[in-house]
């Protein structure tokens, strides 16, 4: 038998040694750290869903979490959630493309203005169209809705300002712009507010070129204000709840997430202090046989999420959830015995405007 290099690869270059023959629990497909992350750095965090578990977990282990834009002190927690505060860095909801990311960062510095940017309900209470959701039942006036917007995007520029590690999860690829000015919505018009007009409104599906393009921009038009900000990209494991496109969503779901994955790939290669994290894989990898989502198999279980938080902190900042303290539980157990099996089989909600997708329709 003749030499080759691969006898000289580590196990974890092998399936067999590093998956098949690895306990499911113990799987772990992060091989090094990109860079270092501090109790002391503020993180800041955006994207889809899944993101908002990773919000949560920082706070929860002791992270400094980097939120600018805070609910009034009376608000209670769970308002302020329903509300939009808290679950990340500021107030913009999920922000599922790449598009939407750099667009954002755009209006908060007054670089770009939607001609589309208010959405009137038939009670004459406003939506906004880059934040469905985030107020419910709309805003009262125009006034009130313009004051809310400056404050957001007083918020976005502090963010910038002050973050030092930047977390962005990508979650889709589809999405819905204005034929107008390219403005990107985070749903469909008509889905949680507006009216769809197939004259006004056109659906795109990101390619892994225009992926890359957007995600690059805004990591440059972040680090021209701010140089030195280290950045995290992660795929959303979370499959998408439908489809504009005439084709089973199990397969434009592949499609999605093929694409924001080789993005990440391409990004985290040449960009200095690009890291990405393989939260997907962690999620969605064979070796979990599906254990990570919950029956409706999209949503991502608690377990999940504690597996993916233990390997990020764990590499990134040395710190392992399962032996340390938590924040807000004074117990000198180990984190993984506080926790029954039926608590780590949960499901715990997050905002998803996505779902209006799939809401029932209206009779009558």
């Amino acid at each position: 038998m003749t030499d080759h290099p691969y006898r000289y690869l580590p196990d974890h270059c092998f399936w067999r040694r590093s998956v098949a023959s690895v306990p499911p629990e113990e799987v772990d497909p992060v091989v090094r750290a990109a860079f270092r992350i501090t109790r002391e750095d503020r993180i800041a965090t955006a994207g889809s869903c899944f993101a908002q578990h990773i919000a949560r977990h920082l706070q929860r282990y002791g992270f400094r979490f980097l939120v600018t834009e805070s609910a009034h002190p009376l608000f209670a927690p769970a308002l302020a959630e329903r509300f939009g505060y808290g679950i990340f860095t500021a107030r913009y909801g999920n922000i599922y493309t790449s598009r939407q990311l750099v667009q954002l960062l755009h209006r908060a510095f007054g670089l770009f203005r939607p001609a589309e940017d208010l959405w009137p309900r038939p009670d004459g209470r406003l939506i906004d169209p880059f934040r469905p959701e985030i107020q419910p039942n709309g805003f009262a006036s125009e006034a009130e809705y313009r004051a809310d917007r400056e404050q957001h995007f007083a918020a976005v520029r502090r963010a910038v300002a002050e973050m030092d590690v930047f977390v962005f999860t990508l979650g889709l690829t589809e999405g819905w712009i204005s034929r107008q000015d390219g403005a990107a919505f985070p749903l469909c018009p008509g889905a949680a507010g507006g009216t769809f007009d197939p004259n006004r409104h056109l659906f795109e599906n990101r390619s892994v070129g225009e992926v890359i393009a957007d995600t690059e921009e805004a990591i440059l038009f972040i680090r021209e204000r701010h140089p030195g900000v280290r950045i995290v990209l992660t795929v959303s494991p979370v499959p998408l709840v439908a489809s504009a496109l005439d084709r089973s969503v199990l397969v434009s779901t592949t499609y999605s997430k093929a694409v924001l994955r080789v993005a990440c790939e391409e990004l985290a290669g040449r960009l200095e202090d690009v890291a990405y994290f393989p939260a997907y894989e962690i999620i969605t990898g064979p070796h979990t046989r599906g254990r990570y989502y919950a029956n409706d198999l999209r949503s991502i279980t608690e377990a999940g999420v504690e597996r993916v938080m233990q390997l990020f902190l764990g590499h990134y900042a040395g710190f392992d959830p399962t032996a340390g303290e938590v924040s807000d539980a004074p117990s000198s157990e180990p984190a993984t015995e506080r926790w029954t099996l039926l608590e780590m089989e949960q499901v715990v909600g997050v905002m998803c405007e996505e779902e209006a997708l799939d809401r029932p329709r209206m009779s009558g």
